[in-house]
Protein backbone atom coordinates (compact mmCIF):
# COMPACT_ATOMS: atom_id res chain seq x y z
CA UNK A 1 0.00 0.00 0.00
CA UNK A 2 0.52 3.69 -0.42
CA UNK A 3 -0.58 6.95 1.51
CA UNK A 4 -2.40 7.71 -2.07
CA UNK A 5 -4.40 4.00 -0.87
CA UNK A 6 -3.04 1.94 -4.19
CA UNK A 7 -1.91 -1.49 -3.59
CA UNK A 8 1.61 -1.02 -5.28
CA UNK A 9 3.40 -1.90 -2.16
CA UNK A 10 3.00 -4.30 0.69
CA UNK A 11 4.67 -4.46 4.29
CA UNK A 12 7.91 -6.56 3.86
CA UNK A 13 7.30 -9.86 4.05
CA UNK A 14 10.35 -10.41 6.13
CA UNK A 15 8.58 -9.26 9.19
CA UNK A 16 6.63 -12.49 9.48
CA UNK A 17 7.12 -15.80 11.26
CA UNK A 18 7.46 -18.78 9.50
CA UNK A 19 4.85 -21.20 10.66
CA UNK A 20 2.52 -18.07 11.60
CA UNK A 21 -0.04 -15.82 10.54
CA UNK A 22 1.34 -12.69 8.96
CA UNK A 23 -0.89 -9.69 8.57
CA UNK A 24 1.83 -8.49 5.66
CA UNK A 25 0.21 -11.45 3.45
CA UNK A 26 -3.69 -10.47 5.17
CA UNK A 27 -6.68 -8.40 3.23
CA UNK A 28 -7.19 -7.20 6.51
CA UNK A 29 -4.32 -4.76 6.05
CA UNK A 30 -7.17 -3.26 3.32
CA UNK A 31 -8.94 -1.53 6.52
CA UNK A 32 -5.81 0.75 7.04
CA UNK A 33 -6.59 2.87 4.27
CA UNK A 34 -9.48 4.66 5.36
CA UNK A 35 -7.70 5.82 8.24
CA UNK A 36 -4.78 6.96 6.38
CA UNK A 37 -6.85 9.10 4.01
CA UNK A 38 -8.23 10.80 7.14
CA UNK A 39 -7.05 14.68 7.82
CA UNK A 40 -3.46 15.08 9.57
CA UNK A 41 -4.93 15.99 12.90
CA UNK A 42 -7.32 12.59 13.06
CA UNK A 43 -4.60 10.26 11.32
CA UNK A 44 -3.43 8.97 14.99
CA UNK A 45 -7.10 8.25 16.27
CA UNK A 46 -8.32 6.76 12.72
CA UNK A 47 -5.83 4.75 12.61
CA UNK A 48 -5.98 3.63 16.14
CA UNK A 49 -10.06 2.68 15.60
CA UNK A 50 -9.37 0.84 12.62
CA UNK A 51 -6.96 -1.75 14.42
CA UNK A 52 -8.96 -1.94 17.04
CA UNK A 53 -12.20 -2.76 14.97
CA UNK A 54 -10.20 -5.60 12.71
CA UNK A 55 -9.38 -7.59 15.80
CA UNK A 56 -12.70 -7.12 17.10
CA UNK A 57 -13.80 -8.62 13.99
CA UNK A 58 -11.58 -11.09 13.89
CA UNK A 59 -9.91 -9.81 9.95
CA UNK A 60 -6.63 -9.90 12.32
CA UNK A 61 -6.46 -13.24 14.33
CA UNK A 62 -5.18 -13.81 17.31
CA UNK A 63 -1.90 -14.83 16.78
CA UNK A 64 -1.00 -12.87 14.05
CA UNK A 65 2.63 -10.90 13.84
CA UNK A 66 2.26 -7.14 12.60
CA UNK A 67 4.39 -5.60 10.39
CA UNK A 68 7.25 -3.41 12.52
CA UNK A 69 6.64 0.44 12.96
CA UNK A 70 9.12 1.32 10.81
CA UNK A 71 7.50 -0.92 8.03
CA UNK A 72 4.73 -0.20 8.53
CA UNK A 73 4.81 3.23 8.38
CA UNK A 74 7.19 3.31 5.32
CA UNK A 75 4.51 1.34 2.90
CA UNK A 76 1.75 3.74 4.66
CA UNK A 77 3.58 7.09 3.95
CA UNK A 78 2.77 8.36 7.71
CA UNK A 79 5.61 8.98 10.61
CA UNK A 80 6.91 5.68 12.29
CA UNK A 81 5.86 7.78 15.58
CA UNK A 82 1.88 7.25 14.85
CA UNK A 83 2.62 3.79 14.11
CA UNK A 84 4.61 3.34 17.33
CA UNK A 85 2.10 5.18 19.39
CA UNK A 86 -1.25 3.10 18.07
CA UNK A 87 1.37 -0.28 18.91
CA UNK A 88 1.44 1.21 22.65
CA UNK A 89 -1.93 2.24 23.19
CA UNK A 90 -3.78 -0.59 21.63
CA UNK A 91 -1.27 -3.20 23.60
CA UNK A 92 -2.14 -1.17 26.65
CA UNK A 93 -5.78 -1.77 25.92
CA UNK A 94 -4.94 -5.40 25.63
CA UNK A 95 -6.00 -5.78 21.91
CA UNK A 96 -2.11 -6.36 20.99
CA UNK A 97 0.75 -7.73 22.95
CA UNK A 98 4.81 -7.04 22.57
CA UNK A 99 8.27 -8.91 23.54
CA UNK A 100 11.42 -7.26 23.55
CA UNK A 101 12.86 -8.17 20.14
CA UNK A 102 9.98 -10.59 19.54
CA UNK A 103 7.74 -8.09 17.66
CA UNK A 104 4.19 -6.91 17.72
CA UNK A 105 1.30 -9.61 17.98
CA UNK A 106 -2.46 -9.53 17.79
CA UNK A 107 -3.91 -10.58 21.47
CA UNK A 108 -5.95 -13.28 22.33
CA UNK A 109 -7.98 -11.41 24.68
CA UNK A 110 -10.98 -9.44 22.35
CA UNK A 111 -13.94 -10.96 20.86
CA UNK A 112 -16.17 -9.72 18.36
CA UNK A 113 -18.80 -7.80 19.16
CA UNK A 114 -22.66 -8.85 18.56
CA UNK A 115 -23.17 -7.90 15.43
CA UNK A 116 -26.39 -5.69 15.75
CA UNK A 117 -28.42 -4.58 18.82
CA UNK A 118 -31.73 -6.70 19.21
CA UNK A 119 -35.34 -5.33 19.96
CA UNK A 120 -36.99 -7.01 22.83
CA UNK A 121 -40.15 -3.99 22.96
CA UNK A 122 -43.19 -6.74 23.01
CA UNK A 123 -44.92 -6.24 19.60
CA UNK A 124 -47.30 -8.66 18.25
CA UNK A 125 -45.93 -11.27 16.01
CA UNK A 126 -47.20 -10.76 13.03
CA UNK A 127 -50.81 -11.21 13.95
CA UNK A 128 -54.02 -9.97 11.69
CA UNK A 129 -55.60 -9.16 14.76
CA UNK A 130 -54.50 -8.33 17.82
CA UNK A 131 -56.74 -8.09 20.52
CA UNK A 132 -53.84 -8.84 23.54
CA UNK A 133 -55.11 -5.80 26.62
CA UNK A 134 -52.49 -3.03 27.67
CA UNK A 135 -51.77 -1.31 24.97
CA UNK A 136 -53.11 2.40 24.06
CA UNK A 137 -52.92 3.85 20.20
CA UNK A 138 -49.76 5.43 20.88
CA UNK A 139 -50.59 7.29 17.17
CA UNK A 140 -52.87 9.70 19.86
CA UNK A 141 -49.72 11.14 20.66
CA UNK A 142 -50.14 14.67 20.86
CA UNK A 143 -46.73 15.33 18.58
CA UNK A 144 -47.37 19.16 17.88
CA UNK A 145 -48.40 20.48 21.60
CA UNK A 146 -45.83 18.09 23.09
CA UNK A 147 -42.59 19.73 20.62
CA UNK A 148 -44.24 22.95 21.22
CA UNK A 149 -43.86 22.46 25.20
CA UNK A 150 -40.01 20.83 24.42
CA UNK A 151 -39.18 24.06 22.69
CA UNK A 152 -40.51 26.63 25.18
CA UNK A 153 -38.81 24.51 28.10
CA UNK A 154 -35.57 24.37 26.56
CA UNK A 155 -35.69 28.03 25.65
CA UNK A 156 -37.15 28.84 29.74
CA UNK A 157 -35.32 26.27 31.33
CA UNK A 158 -33.08 27.73 34.70
CA UNK A 159 -29.54 25.94 33.64
CA UNK A 160 -29.24 25.19 37.48
CA UNK A 161 -32.08 22.14 36.89
CA UNK A 162 -30.05 20.50 34.50
CA UNK A 163 -28.16 18.95 37.48
CA UNK A 164 -28.93 16.48 39.76
CA UNK A 165 -32.93 16.79 40.63
CA UNK A 166 -34.88 16.40 43.90
CA UNK A 167 -35.46 12.32 43.62
CA UNK A 168 -38.82 13.62 44.63
CA UNK A 169 -39.36 15.02 41.22
CA UNK A 170 -39.01 19.13 39.66
CA UNK A 171 -41.37 20.94 42.77
CA UNK A 172 -43.21 22.28 39.27
CA UNK A 173 -44.02 18.74 38.28
CA UNK A 174 -45.42 17.80 41.72
CA UNK A 175 -47.18 21.06 42.16
CA UNK A 176 -48.94 20.67 38.46
CA UNK A 177 -49.61 17.03 39.31
CA UNK A 178 -51.14 17.45 42.67
CA UNK A 179 -53.38 19.65 41.28
CA UNK A 180 -54.08 17.90 38.61
CA UNK A 181 -54.81 14.48 40.46
CA UNK A 182 -56.44 16.17 43.32
CA UNK A 183 -59.24 17.47 40.58
CA UNK A 184 -59.21 14.62 38.77
CA UNK A 185 -58.90 11.57 40.47
CA UNK A 186 -59.89 12.97 43.57
CA UNK A 187 -56.97 12.00 45.84
CA UNK A 188 -55.71 14.55 48.96
CA UNK A 189 -52.05 15.38 47.08
CA UNK A 190 -49.54 17.24 48.94
CA UNK A 191 -46.30 18.10 46.55
CA UNK A 192 -44.44 16.94 49.31
CA UNK A 193 -45.44 13.49 49.08
CA UNK A 194 -45.73 13.22 45.67
CA UNK A 195 -42.37 10.98 43.87
CA UNK A 196 -41.76 11.15 39.87
CA UNK A 197 -41.04 7.83 39.07
CA UNK A 198 -40.60 5.55 35.51
CA UNK A 199 -44.38 4.60 35.40
CA UNK A 200 -46.42 2.21 38.01
CA UNK A 201 -43.84 -0.16 37.64
CA UNK A 202 -41.53 1.54 39.10
CA UNK A 203 -43.36 2.21 42.02
CA UNK A 204 -43.94 -1.30 42.65
CA UNK A 205 -40.68 -2.03 42.71
CA UNK A 206 -39.66 1.12 44.81
CA UNK A 207 -42.53 -0.12 47.25
CA UNK A 208 -41.69 -3.60 47.16
CA UNK A 209 -37.93 -2.64 48.19
CA UNK A 210 -39.13 -0.65 51.10
CA UNK A 211 -41.56 -3.20 52.31
CA UNK A 212 -38.62 -6.00 52.35
CA UNK A 213 -36.21 -3.44 54.25
CA UNK A 214 -39.07 -2.97 56.32
CA UNK A 215 -38.59 -7.06 56.85
CA UNK A 216 -42.15 -7.53 55.30
CA UNK A 217 -41.86 -11.21 53.23
CA UNK A 218 -45.61 -11.05 51.71
CA UNK A 219 -48.23 -9.17 49.69
CA UNK A 220 -51.58 -9.64 48.89
CA UNK A 221 -52.18 -9.09 45.13
CA UNK A 222 -55.57 -9.70 43.24
CA UNK A 223 -56.61 -13.14 41.79
CA UNK A 224 -57.12 -12.71 38.95
CA UNK A 225 -55.07 -9.39 38.07
CA UNK A 226 -52.22 -8.20 36.31
CA UNK A 227 -49.22 -10.34 35.95
CA UNK A 228 -46.12 -7.43 36.58
CA UNK A 229 -47.69 -6.69 40.36
CA UNK A 230 -46.54 -10.73 41.00
CA UNK A 231 -43.29 -10.20 39.26
CA UNK A 232 -42.02 -6.50 40.50
CA UNK A 233 -42.85 -8.10 44.20
CA UNK A 234 -40.81 -11.03 43.80
CA UNK A 235 -37.86 -8.88 42.43
CA UNK A 236 -37.78 -7.01 45.83
CA UNK A 237 -37.73 -10.42 47.35
CA UNK A 238 -41.55 -10.26 48.76
CA UNK A 239 -43.61 -13.10 47.83
CA UNK A 240 -47.29 -12.12 46.04
CA UNK A 241 -50.19 -13.82 47.75
CA UNK A 242 -53.15 -14.39 45.49
CA UNK A 243 -56.37 -13.44 46.71
CA UNK A 244 -59.51 -13.63 45.19
CA UNK A 245 -62.35 -11.10 44.19
CA UNK A 246 -65.79 -11.03 44.66
CA UNK A 247 -68.59 -9.06 43.11
CA UNK A 248 -67.49 -5.93 44.91
CA UNK A 249 -64.15 -5.78 44.84
CA UNK A 250 -60.91 -8.17 46.80
CA UNK A 251 -63.00 -10.92 49.02
CA UNK A 252 -62.61 -9.59 52.90
CA UNK A 253 -62.44 -13.42 54.42
CA UNK A 254 -59.41 -14.32 52.08
CA UNK A 255 -58.21 -11.22 52.43
CA UNK A 256 -58.44 -11.42 56.41
CA UNK A 257 -57.06 -15.16 56.67
CA UNK A 258 -54.07 -14.50 54.61
CA UNK A 259 -52.51 -12.59 57.66
CA UNK A 260 -51.04 -10.12 54.77
CA UNK A 261 -50.67 -6.21 55.81
CA UNK A 262 -50.08 -5.15 52.24
CA UNK A 263 -52.78 -5.53 49.42
CA UNK A 264 -51.86 -4.26 45.49
CA UNK A 265 -55.00 -3.51 44.43
CA UNK A 266 -57.23 -1.78 41.02
CA UNK A 267 -60.13 -0.43 42.64
CA UNK A 268 -61.25 2.35 40.13
CA UNK A 269 -61.22 -0.72 37.16
CA UNK A 270 -60.11 -4.16 38.33
CA UNK A 271 -57.71 -5.56 36.27
CA UNK A 272 -59.00 -7.94 34.41
CA UNK A 273 -62.12 -8.69 35.54
CA UNK A 274 -63.55 -4.69 34.64
CA UNK A 275 -65.06 -4.49 37.90
CA UNK A 276 -64.99 -1.30 39.88
CA UNK A 277 -64.65 -1.82 43.95
CA UNK A 278 -67.89 -0.63 45.59
CA UNK A 279 -68.26 1.84 48.54
CA UNK A 280 -68.80 -0.74 50.76
CA UNK A 281 -65.94 -2.46 50.43
CA UNK A 282 -63.65 0.58 50.01
CA UNK A 283 -64.69 1.27 53.60
CA UNK A 284 -63.79 -2.36 54.56
CA UNK A 285 -60.22 -2.19 52.86
CA UNK A 286 -59.71 1.02 54.94
CA UNK A 287 -60.83 -0.82 57.95
CA UNK A 288 -58.76 -3.73 57.61
CA UNK A 289 -55.59 -1.83 57.06
CA UNK A 290 -56.03 0.26 59.82
CA UNK A 291 -56.65 -2.93 61.93
CA UNK A 292 -53.38 -4.98 60.68
CA UNK A 293 -51.62 -1.70 60.77
CA UNK A 294 -51.01 -2.04 57.28
CA UNK A 295 -51.16 -0.29 53.74
CA UNK A 296 -53.19 -0.49 50.66
CA UNK A 297 -51.11 0.23 47.98
CA UNK A 298 -53.43 1.26 44.65
CA UNK A 299 -52.46 1.18 41.26
CA UNK A 300 -54.81 3.71 39.24
CA UNK A 301 -53.47 2.51 35.48
CA UNK A 302 -56.56 3.55 33.73
CA UNK A 303 -58.97 5.85 36.40
CA UNK A 304 -58.87 8.61 33.43
CA UNK A 305 -61.24 6.53 31.36
CA UNK A 306 -65.04 6.03 32.36
CA UNK A 307 -67.32 5.96 29.25
CA UNK A 308 -70.74 6.11 30.85
CA UNK A 309 -70.50 8.24 33.96
CA UNK A 310 -68.10 10.58 35.80
CA UNK A 311 -64.83 7.99 36.67
CA UNK A 312 -64.93 6.86 40.62
CA UNK A 313 -62.47 8.74 42.44
CA UNK A 314 -59.16 7.11 43.89
CA UNK A 315 -59.22 5.26 46.95
CA UNK A 316 -56.77 7.38 48.81
CA UNK A 317 -58.66 10.20 49.04
CA UNK A 318 -60.45 8.52 51.41
CA UNK A 319 -57.34 7.82 53.58
CA UNK A 320 -54.08 9.42 52.33
CA UNK A 321 -52.09 7.79 55.46
CA UNK A 322 -53.21 4.13 54.55
CA UNK A 323 -53.23 4.50 50.80
CA UNK A 324 -49.92 4.58 48.84
CA UNK A 325 -51.62 5.47 45.13
CA UNK A 326 -49.68 4.93 41.23
CA UNK A 327 -50.50 6.35 38.11
CA UNK A 328 -48.94 7.14 34.46
CA UNK A 329 -49.18 8.58 31.60
CA UNK A 330 -48.61 5.00 29.92
CA UNK A 331 -52.55 4.48 28.67
CA UNK A 332 -53.05 8.47 28.31
CA UNK A 333 -49.39 9.79 26.46
CA UNK A 334 -47.54 6.46 25.52
CA UNK A 335 -46.03 4.20 27.43
CA UNK A 336 -42.52 5.03 25.67
CA UNK A 337 -42.12 8.10 28.14
CA UNK A 338 -41.94 5.91 30.97
CA UNK A 339 -43.31 8.71 33.14
CA UNK A 340 -45.46 8.22 36.30
CA UNK A 341 -45.69 9.42 39.94
CA UNK A 342 -46.50 7.46 43.58
CA UNK A 343 -48.32 9.54 46.33
CA UNK A 344 -47.15 7.99 49.49
CA UNK A 345 -48.54 8.15 53.20
CA UNK A 346 -46.26 9.94 55.61
CA UNK A 347 -45.52 6.71 57.18
CA UNK A 348 -43.14 5.33 54.34
CA UNK A 349 -42.43 8.89 52.42
CA UNK A 350 -38.75 9.17 53.70
CA UNK A 351 -37.78 5.44 52.87
CA UNK A 352 -39.67 5.72 49.79
CA UNK A 353 -37.93 9.14 48.78
CA UNK A 354 -34.27 7.88 49.81
CA UNK A 355 -34.72 4.35 47.82
CA UNK A 356 -35.32 6.65 44.65
CA UNK A 357 -32.28 8.48 45.06
CA UNK A 358 -30.16 5.26 45.57
CA UNK A 359 -32.01 3.86 42.53
CA UNK A 360 -31.50 6.29 39.67
CA UNK A 361 -30.98 9.61 41.30
CA UNK A 362 -33.88 10.91 39.98
CA UNK A 363 -36.45 11.20 37.23
CA UNK A 364 -34.68 13.29 33.89
CA UNK A 365 -35.18 16.89 34.22
CA UNK A 366 -36.05 17.86 30.85
CA UNK A 367 -39.14 15.20 30.33
CA UNK A 368 -40.74 16.75 34.06
CA UNK A 369 -40.16 20.14 32.88
CA UNK A 370 -41.84 19.24 29.27
CA UNK A 371 -44.90 17.42 31.15
CA UNK A 372 -45.27 20.05 33.84
CA UNK A 373 -45.52 22.68 30.95
CA UNK A 374 -47.85 19.99 29.12
CA UNK A 375 -49.90 19.93 32.64
CA UNK A 376 -50.42 23.56 33.43
CA UNK A 377 -51.22 24.69 29.57
CA UNK A 378 -54.25 22.47 29.80
CA UNK A 379 -52.69 20.13 27.57
CA UNK A 380 -52.86 17.13 29.08
CA UNK A 381 -56.81 17.60 29.86
CA UNK A 382 -57.27 17.70 26.29
CA UNK A 383 -55.36 14.64 25.60
CA UNK A 384 -57.32 12.81 27.78
CA UNK A 385 -60.67 14.08 26.69
CA UNK A 386 -59.32 13.16 22.61
CA UNK A 387 -58.41 9.69 24.35
CA UNK A 388 -61.76 8.74 26.02
CA UNK A 389 -63.39 10.06 22.36
CA UNK A 390 -61.60 7.28 20.66
CA UNK A 391 -61.57 4.96 23.15
CA UNK A 392 -65.10 4.98 23.90
CA UNK A 393 -65.68 4.55 19.88
CA UNK A 394 -63.58 1.91 19.67
CA UNK A 395 -65.21 -0.21 22.64
CA UNK A 396 -68.51 0.63 21.20
CA UNK A 397 -67.52 -0.84 17.93
CA UNK A 398 -66.38 -3.84 19.72
CA UNK A 399 -69.42 -4.78 21.53
CA UNK A 400 -71.52 -4.15 18.74
CA UNK A 401 -69.43 -6.67 16.85
CA UNK A 402 -69.21 -9.20 19.62
CA UNK A 403 -73.37 -9.22 19.58
CA UNK A 404 -73.29 -9.55 15.49
CA UNK A 405 -70.69 -12.74 15.38
CA UNK A 406 -70.95 -14.04 18.43
CA UNK A 407 -74.69 -14.46 19.25
CA UNK A 408 -75.10 -14.96 23.05
CA UNK A 409 -71.75 -13.80 24.79
CA UNK A 410 -71.96 -10.72 27.12
CA UNK A 411 -70.02 -8.13 27.93
CA UNK A 412 -68.62 -7.68 31.45
CA UNK A 413 -67.56 -5.09 33.58
CA UNK A 414 -67.97 -1.19 34.20
CA UNK A 415 -67.69 0.96 30.43
CA UNK A 416 -64.24 2.23 31.59
CA UNK A 417 -61.00 1.31 30.77
CA UNK A 418 -59.00 -0.30 27.74
CA UNK A 419 -59.68 -3.51 27.72
CA UNK A 420 -63.71 -5.72 28.20
CA UNK A 421 -64.35 -9.18 29.68
CA UNK A 422 -66.68 -11.08 26.65
CA UNK A 423 -67.89 -13.92 27.54
CA UNK A 424 -68.64 -16.35 24.91
CA UNK A 425 -71.54 -18.86 25.17
CA UNK A 426 -70.88 -22.57 25.87
CA UNK A 427 -70.68 -24.08 22.71
CA UNK A 428 -67.77 -22.27 21.71
CA UNK A 429 -65.45 -24.04 24.09
CA UNK A 430 -63.76 -25.84 25.30
CA UNK A 431 -61.49 -23.01 25.65
CA UNK A 432 -58.26 -24.50 24.53
CA UNK A 433 -59.69 -25.74 21.09
CA UNK A 434 -61.21 -22.54 21.09
CA UNK A 435 -57.77 -20.50 21.81
CA UNK A 436 -55.61 -22.68 18.98
CA UNK A 437 -58.27 -21.98 16.08
CA UNK A 438 -58.47 -18.44 16.87
CA UNK A 439 -54.48 -18.83 16.88
CA UNK A 440 -54.21 -20.36 13.75
CA UNK A 441 -56.46 -17.84 12.11
CA UNK A 442 -54.25 -14.83 12.85
CA UNK A 443 -55.95 -13.76 15.87
CA UNK A 444 -54.20 -12.89 19.34
CA UNK A 445 -56.10 -12.95 22.30
CA UNK A 446 -55.87 -13.70 25.65
CA UNK A 447 -57.99 -15.75 28.10
CA UNK A 448 -59.18 -14.69 31.82
CA UNK A 449 -57.42 -17.78 32.37
CA UNK A 450 -53.94 -16.38 31.47
CA UNK A 451 -54.56 -13.53 34.56
CA UNK A 452 -55.37 -16.13 37.08
CA UNK A 453 -53.11 -18.08 39.60
CA UNK A 454 -53.99 -21.88 39.60
CA UNK A 455 -55.73 -23.01 42.61
CA UNK A 456 -55.76 -26.44 44.92
CA UNK A 457 -59.31 -27.69 44.30
CA UNK A 458 -60.04 -26.26 40.87
CA UNK A 459 -62.13 -28.99 38.93
CA UNK A 460 -61.42 -27.86 35.91
CA UNK A 461 -62.51 -25.06 33.27
CA UNK A 462 -65.57 -23.54 33.33
CA UNK A 463 -68.17 -23.93 30.21
CA UNK A 464 -67.54 -21.19 27.31
CA UNK A 465 -64.53 -19.01 27.14
CA UNK A 466 -63.77 -15.77 29.01
CA UNK A 467 -61.70 -13.26 26.95
CA UNK A 468 -59.86 -10.40 27.78
CA UNK A 469 -60.06 -8.27 24.99
CA UNK A 470 -57.88 -4.83 24.39
CA UNK A 471 -58.96 -2.41 21.77
CA UNK A 472 -57.43 1.25 22.61
CA UNK A 473 -54.86 0.56 19.87
CA UNK A 474 -57.20 -0.73 17.56
CA UNK A 475 -59.36 1.65 14.74
CA UNK A 476 -63.15 0.89 14.64
CA UNK A 477 -62.63 -1.00 11.41
CA UNK A 478 -59.66 -3.49 12.29
CA UNK A 479 -61.85 -4.27 15.91
CA UNK A 480 -65.43 -5.32 13.67
CA UNK A 481 -62.72 -6.88 10.93
CA UNK A 482 -61.02 -8.83 13.98
CA UNK A 483 -63.79 -9.90 15.43
CA UNK A 484 -65.53 -11.57 11.96
CA UNK A 485 -62.24 -13.35 11.29
CA UNK A 486 -62.32 -14.79 15.14
CA UNK A 487 -65.48 -15.74 14.61
CA UNK A 488 -64.98 -17.47 11.20
CA UNK A 489 -61.98 -19.55 12.82
CA UNK A 490 -64.23 -20.45 15.93
CA UNK A 491 -67.26 -21.67 13.66
CA UNK A 492 -70.75 -19.40 12.91
CA UNK A 493 -72.47 -22.18 14.70
CA UNK A 494 -69.52 -22.98 18.14
CA UNK A 495 -66.73 -25.26 17.56
CA UNK A 496 -69.00 -28.24 18.98
CA UNK A 497 -68.03 -31.53 21.24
Amino acid sequence: MTSSGTNSARPSPASGVEGSPDAAHSPAWEVLLPAVEAPARARGRSLREALRDAVRSGRLAPGTRLPSSRDLAADLGVSRGLITEAYEQLTAEGYLRSGRGAGTWVGGAARAAPPRARDHAPRPAGELADFVPGTPDVSLFPRASWAAAQRSVLAELPHQELGYPDPRGLPRLRTALAALLARRRGVVADPERIVVLSGVSQAMAVLGSVLHARGIREVGVEDPGSPQHAGLYAAAGVRAVPLPLDDEGPALGPLRESGVRYLVTTPAHQFPTGIACSARRRAELLDWAREVDGFVLEDDYDGDFRYDRAPVGALQGLDPERVAYSGSVSKSLAPGLRLGWLLVPEALAEEVVERKRTMDLGHPTLDQAVFARFVERGDYDRQLRRCQRAYRERRDALVTALGTHFPGSRVTGIAAGLHVIAALPARYGPEERFLARVAAAGVAVRPLTHYTHPRAGDDGEEPGVRLVLGYAHLPPGRIRAGVELMAGAAGAGGLGR
